[in-house]
């Protein structure tokens, strides 16, 4: 809005703008948007980079996190078909197999997951949650980055089955912390981009 030159948008307008931007998506943008903010700051909305498909954009880096989790088990469905990648049979997994720094500092993120719900609940802080996301989805883009440069840390090794589950398993645990703190403020997770 501009109070000296009278001109304000409502936020009806705002979130018809961004589904058409985003797919329908509207107000799930600006609901996380919203809560990447302090309640003591001021809310400075940048249409412009709220619908850009980048890592400044925080709804897409984390929606985008998960679609690629999402993407990885599908991934894996194939080559290890006959094999259970369902949750239960993926809490069995070797999680000992997992050694690289980048993995232990994924998993200690995750495992911080309650804390920062209970924290965020007692302070009446919902923001710590979205920065609490961007966190993991950074950790985790990270981690699939590492594995394309280098190819033993990729994520499915048709060579190492165990390792596999090890790593899908912690692919899994990505996908359900993000989707479960998206719960939480009221977005919807998406599987694809």
């Amino acid at each position: 809005m501009s109070k000296r030159a009278g001109i304000f948008v409502t936020l009806r307008e705002v979130v018809d703008r961004l589904d058409e931007q985003t797919g329908g998506h509207g107000k799930d943008v600006f609901r996380f948007i919203m809560l990447t903010r302090r309640n003591d700051q001021t809310l400075e909305f940048d249409f412009a980079k709220v619908t850009e498909q980048s890592r400044d954009n925080p709804v897409f880096y984390v929606q985008y996190a998960h679609a690629r989790a999402a993407s990885v088990m599908r991934h894996a469905a194939e080559p290890f078909a006959a094999d259970d990648l369902s949750d239960a049979a993926l809490a069995e997994a070797p999680l000992d197999r997992l050694s690289d720094p980048a993995e232990l500092a994924l998993i200690r993120e995750l495992a911080g997951w309650p804390r920062v719900i209970e924290s965020a609940a007692e302070a009446h802080e919902p923001h710590r949650i979205a920065f609490y996301l961007q966190d993991v989805a950074a950790s985790f883009h990270a981690l699939w980055n590492k594995g394309k440069d280098e190819a033993t840390l990729r994520f499915i090794l048709a060579s190492d089955a165990e390792l596999t589950r090890a790593r899908l398993a912690l692919v899994r645990g990505v996908a359900i912390v993000i989707a479960s703190g998206l719960a939480v403020i009221g977005v919807e997770p998406v599987e694809e981009m």
